[in-house]
């Protein structure tokens, strides 16, 4: 393979800076957009000199291709994966990869099936410093996880509505829980709390502007997760704690804290743009572990949060496998 043929489903928000990335990497072209929207897909066409198109069959049909990314919203996922696997094309799919987890669970199957690398785009996970956390904790046994996602408004008009967005949860923080699983091992139930306190007077809302999620770990760590898009910046991060040590992300930066020391770690790395070019060497090298998160485990991320809401609707604890007739395990 000399160059990484890439095609985009998907040209708009996240799609901007993974279409950016991937026409700065000299293994790989970007041959053909897909968008919905005819005008965005032609503007970016032009923008990376690449055919543009409105259907995915069509784009399929007439381009050559050795991966797509798909950056769709959460609602608008269809049978796009399914059809791009089948026809031996890897996939890197933004994350959530959905709302209804049976559906993903059916689609991880024909993903596998098809033999593809698939990643998610769980960026944080190709950070540097989150690489010395991994290696860190590897010995240690983990008491508790803390995580937060402390954020403003996103004016897109579809986040809004739990139909289409599944909310802050599954939508934005996924990346921070995303962290905490990848860091802290499985998660075996959540216990959530929901609501829309401050911002009801948004046109057409009805997702919670603040969210707290109790959760427990298969090792038995117990943890919490806080979020809310009540706020004029932004904050992120966890902390992980267990005898005499505690491991704190602030962002990007790490901080490794022990009885004989504190030292901390500033990223060098753009995680957006480690993450693109780790999935498009996989792709040419055909080793799958170069990716950080599979589809697999991507929705092991999504049932989470669905539980998270699950159990914010029914006010009770879920267990995660309960989610699903085919279950993941977890």
């Amino acid at each position: 393979m000399s160059k990484v043929k890439v095609g985009f489903v998907g040209v708009g928000g996240i799609a901007g800076v993974h279409l950016e990335n991937v026409s700065k990497n000299s293994d790989a072209v970007i041959v053909a957009v897909c968008d919905i929207v005819e005008e965005s897909a032609k503007q970016k066409g032009l923008q990376y000199n690449a055919a543009a198109y409105t259907d995915l069959d069509a784009m399929l049909e007439k381009e050559t291709l050795d991966a797509v990314f798909v950056c769709v919203p959460p609602f608008a996922h269809d049978e796009i994966e399914e059809k791009i696997a089948k026809r031996g094309i890897h996939l890197l799919v933004e994350k959530p990869l959905g709302l209804d987890l049976e559906t993903v669970q059916r689609k991880a199957k024909v993903i596998k099936n098809s033999g593809v690398i698939c990643g998610v785009g769980y960026c944080l996970r190709y950070l540097d410093t989150v690489a010395k956390a991994k290696d860190y904790l590897k010995d240690k046994k983990i008491a508790m996880v803390r995580g937060h996602y402390i954020t403003s408004f996103v004016p897109t008009p579809w986040y809004r509505e739990m139909s289409k967005s599944g909310g802050q949860l599954v939508e934005q923080s996924t990346h921070t829980l995303d962290l905490m699983r990848y860091l802290a091992g499985e998660i075996y139930n959540v216990y959530a709390n929901m609501s829309l306190q401050v911002l009801s007077d948004i046109p057409n809302i009805d997702i919670p502007d603040v969210t707290s999620v109790n959760l427990t770990f298969t090792s038995g760590a117990v943890g919490h997760l806080d979020s809310s898009f009540t706020q004029c910046d932004h904050r992120s991060g966890i902390e992980i704690l267990g005898k005499d040590f505690r491991v704190e992300i602030d962002g990007t930066i790490l901080t490794i804290v022990d009885k004989d020391s504190s030292i901390t770690y500033k990223s060098k790395v753009d995680f957006y743009q480690e993450q693109d070019r780790r999935f498009i060497e996989a792709v040419i090298k055909g080793e799958p572990d170069l990716v950080l998160s599979d589809y697999e485990d991507g929705a092991k991320t999504l049932a989470a949060t669905l539980a998270s809401n699950k159990s914010n609707e029914v006010g009770l604890p879920i267990k995660l496998p309960s989610l699903a007739k085919d279950k993941i395990t977890l």
